[in-house]
C-alpha cells in the first residue's frame, strides 16, 4: 500500500511489529463491537488480524506522527454491496484513547485525495450501524451524502442482526468540495 501522510498522521501498511499497538486498542470494549467485530482476548486474535492485513493489503494502519505509534486502522475495500469495479468501500477503526481528537476526519480527507485522485475510483462508500453515533458524525463531518438504511443486512459478533446505514460521496462530489 502507498503510504499516505497527514498533517498528525502516517497511513502506512500494517507491519508483524504492530501487534502490542494493535492489540491494546483491539482489546477495548468500546471499539470492535461499533465496527462489527468482537474485542480481542489475546495476542493472537491480533495476530490473526495483522496477517490478513499484511496479506490482503487494503488496511492501513493509522500512526499518530508525535508518539509514532499505532492508534487504529483504515481500509479501502472493495464495496460488496455495489457491482462497479471503480467503486470502493472504506472502514476505519480508532483507539478509544484518541477519540475526539478529529483524527479520523484527517484520515478520511487524505484517504479520499488518494482514491479519487489517484486511483481513479468514481464512488466511496461508508456504512455506520445505527447505534454508533460517533461513526455517523465523523461521516457527516466527512461530506459523504446519505443514501438509506440497508435493512437488516450485518450480524454482529452476538448473532443479533442489525441495519447498516449508507453514505456515499461520488469523485465529482469530491472535486467540487
Amino acid at each position: 500500500m502507498k503510504t499516505l501522510e497527514t498533517e498528525r498522521l502516517i497511513l502506512r501498511g500494517f507491519e508483524e511489529n504492530d501487534l502490542d499497538d494493535l492489540f491494546e486498542y483491539a482489546q477495548s470494549p468500546d471499539v470492535g463491537p461499533n465496527a462489527g467485530w468482537p474485542p480481542h482476548k489475546t495476542k493472537e486474535d491480533s495476530l490473526n488480524i495483522l496477517k490478513m492485513f499484511i496479506e490482503k493489503d487494503d488496511v492501513w494502519a493509522i500512526v499518530e506522527k508525535k508518539s509514532n505509534k499505532v492508534i487504529g486502522s483504515y481500509g479501502l475495500h472493495r464495496d460488496l454491496k455495489r457491482d462497479n469495479e471503480k467503486s470502493k468501500m472504506i472502514g476505519y477503526v480508532l483507539s478509544d484513547k484518541f477519540w475526539g481528537n478529529g483524527y479520523v476526519p484527517e484520515a478520511t480527507q487524505r484517504v479520499l485525495k488518494h482514491a479519487f485522485e489517484e486511483l481513479d475510483i468514481n464512488i466511496i462508500s461508508v456504512y455506520h450501524f445505527c447505534f454508533n453515533e460517533r461513526s455517523k458524525r465523523v461521516i457527516e463531518k466527512s461530506g459523504f451524502k446519505y443514501e438509506g438504511i440497508l435493512r437488516l443486512s450485518s450480524t454482529l459478533p452476538n448473532g443479533d442482526i442489525t441495519d447498516d446505514v449508507c453514505y456515499s460521496m461520488t469523485k465529482d462530489e469530491f472535486l467540487s468540495k
